[in-house]
């Protein structure tokens, strides 16, 4: 396999990573306002203090793989989208922070609570921004006569479509872990987040065809559509089934996958429009990659430590597997 393509492809598996697994748990703490009854926040974050951190891996890792496998695009991202990149950096840091805190904290526990589900939120919100403004095309030349590119009607909903979708993956996650009321306020608002979410990706997907010759082209030439319609068809089928399993507990684990196959599906599609392109109008893959005998370097490193992470990931979700209360929580 030409090397070039097997870095695009180990970045995409890492930002889906991090996206299902991180999305999550900012998920929960976007959830958090909606759980203020006595004990529910506490079990909110009992119920991902023990994966929180391991999840950001993901995150550090796909920054590892960008930076060193494709600088130019690494170089472009960074310097484009500096202001909303620092906020979500500095919410996730405040986010870490309120963990460790709010379990020794008393009087400054609501403080803490505040930290985490804004963190949360905004840590979110900016992801969406960025992903929205590498959809929507960036263009260098405006760049340079406005910072505030990045901020349009488009990047603003794909920042508010995130936020729905992380929500969606953690009142699912939180179905699957929770009994009793925090189980069937979860399913109450997974119900609704499931039709946010689908009308937001018909939104975006359409704002997107729309506005993009070079997408809409992608889709529509020819037999094309035929061949990509399973995508849409089977976010849909996921939709239906992540709807049914949450009126019966029977199948609690189900929404969770489901929801996970949302984004799933959601994230091809994008490859798929945007393939070449890691920056689109401005670098494809081969043109943002490094030499050839970088990218074999790296991957001696590749090879040690993405089976490292795996396992880790992997070993924890099995140690920590059923509901919150059938394990001790370590903080």
């Amino acid at each position: 396999m030409d090397l070039v393509l097997f870095y695009f492809l180990l970045l995409g598996f890492a930002v889906l990573m991090y996206v299902l697994l991180d999305g999550f748990d900012l998920g929960v703490g976007i959830l958090y306002p909606w759980f203020d009854q006595e004990g529910e926040r506490d079990h909110l974050m009992r119920s991902i203090s023990h994966v929180w951190d391991g999840n950001e891996t993901w995150l550090v890792f796909g920054g590892v793989v960008l930076f060193a496998a494709f600088p130019a695009a690494y170089a472009g991202i960074l310097s484009t989208f500096y202001l909303p990149i620092i906020l979500m950096l500095f919410a996730l840091i405040f986010r870490g922070v309120a963990f460790e805190y709010r379990f020794k904290a008393h009087r400054s526990r609501p403080y803490w609570d505040f930290a985490f589900s804004a963190g949360s939120a905004t840590a979110a919100f900016c992801q969406g921004l960025i992903l929205g403004s590498i959809i929507q095309g960036v263009n260098a030349e405006q760049i340079s006569e406005a910072s505030w590119y990045w901020l349009s009607p488009f990047s603003i909903l794909t920042g508010f479509s995130v936020m729905a979708g992380y929500a969606l993956l953690g009142a699912s996650y939180l179905y699957m872990k929770s009994r009793n009321r925090i189980q069937q306020h979860a399913a109450y608002l997974a119900k609704r987040l499931v039709i946010i979410v689908m009308l937001a990706m018909l939104i975006v997907s359409l704002w997107t065809v729309l506005s993009s010759d070079a997408i809409r082209a992608r889709w529509f030439s020819g037999w094309n559509f035929l061949y990509l319609s399973p995508l849409p068809i089977l976010a849909i089928v996921c939709a239906i089934l992540a709807w049914r399993g949450l009126q019966n507990t029977a199948h609690e684990i189900r929404p969770f996958w489901m929801a996970a196959g949302i984004f799933t599906l959601g994230f091809a599609g994008l490859v798929v429009s945007l393939f070449p392109y890691l920056l689109p109008n401005q670098l494809t893959i081969w043109q943002a990659a490094s030499p050839d005998t970088s990218l074999e370097f790296l991957l001696v490193g590749i090879v040690i430590f993405v089976p490292l992470i795996l396992a880790y990931t992997l070993w924890g979700y099995r140690v920590f597997a059923g509901k919150v209360e059938d394990y001790q929580e370590g903080y």
